[in-house]
């Protein structure tokens, strides 16, 4: 609705093509859809290769994989940290290349109120989005001479699909310690993330800005 151009990315074809139809019906704006494991390097430099010039990266892909720290699988740390944190570290890497040359770019990644207060039944999750507000620091500070800024939002609870399995017990309990007494909305993390693509936070830089309806107080 900005005026960007949108790459979407996903893993399943179909699904990201139908996201990009959608989007392009509602807003009228340019929109391609990638099939890609963006915690795979080689497809990851293919992304990047054929979607050309980047002005803003979103990092945004992530997964669970809860459990109890003693009964984690060695499987369910490694993909979790796989997918959510070293995703951004290749995408970011491939976007950096671009954004430099032009002496432009932002970076938004998506981090959670986990990686910042942690959550029992997470240490794999609380650990990848933590990672993800270190990787975001030491990036805006690489690349801050260069017109790049990198900031990370940590989300609270969200009504997405990702809540959308928790029981009614336990979303009683979650609401019941958010002081505004509510999940937020996907438009309210999407309003956050497209003020920090915009050119109005060019002074924004290294900085995780929690949207959690008061949780983290």
């Amino acid at each position: 609705r900005q005026g960007a151009a949108v790459h979407l990315v996903a893993r399943g074809q179909a699904g990201v093509e139908e996201a990009a139809a959608k989007i392009a019906a509602e807003t009228g704006a340019v929109t391609h859809a990638h099939s890609a494991d963006i915690a795979d390097g080689e497809a990851v430099a293919a992304l990047f290769d054929k979607a050309g010039e980047i002005d803003i990266l979103v990092n945004n892909a992530g997964i669970t994989r809860d459990g109890l720290l003693m009964r984690m699988k060695d499987e369910d740390f490694d993909e979790v940290v796989r997918v959510n944190l070293r995703s951004v570290f290749l995408c970011t890497r491939a976007a950096v290349k671009v954004m430099m040359k032009k002496r432009y770019g932002r970076i938004v990644n998506m981090s959670s109120i986990v990686g910042v207060h942690g959550q029992a039944g997470q240490t794999n999750y609380a650990a990848s989005k933590a990672g993800i507000i270190g990787f975001t620091k030491a990036t805006a500070k690489e690349v801050a001479t260069r017109g790049i800024t990198c900031n990370a939002i940590a989300p609270g609870f969200i009504e997405s699909d990702m809540t959308a399995v928790l029981s009614d017990a336990q979303k009683t309990g979650i609401l019941a310690s958010i002081p505004q007494g509510r999940m937020g909305k996907p438009e309210e993390i999407a309003d956050l993330a497209a003020y920090l693509a915009s050119k109005e936070a060019a002074y924004l830089t290294g900085q995780v800005l929690s949207i959690d309806g008061g949780m983290g107080i």
